[in-house]
């Protein structure tokens, strides 16, 4: 099997609402997870909500490209 034909994909998820304090433009959260999901039946990006230990709240984390 191809590689880039495979059905379930790791993704990072990274925090929308903190942001670092280096000023690094292009990854701005610091919370971040690591998970899977089907490119078949969710084509766009994901967007979950999770604990982020930096805001001490629960928020939503999206997904970012590697």
């Amino acid at each position: 099997m191809a590689k880039g034909k495979d059905v379930r994909v790791s993704v990072i998820l990274e925090c929308t609402s903190c942001v670092r304090k280096n000023g690094n433009k292009e990854s701005r959260g610091i919370s971040r997870y690591i998970t899977q999901k089907n490119r078949r039946n969710t084509p766009n990006r994901l967007e979950l909500k999770k604990f982020c230990p930096y805001c001490y709240k629960h928020t939503i984390h999206g997904e970012i490209k590697k």
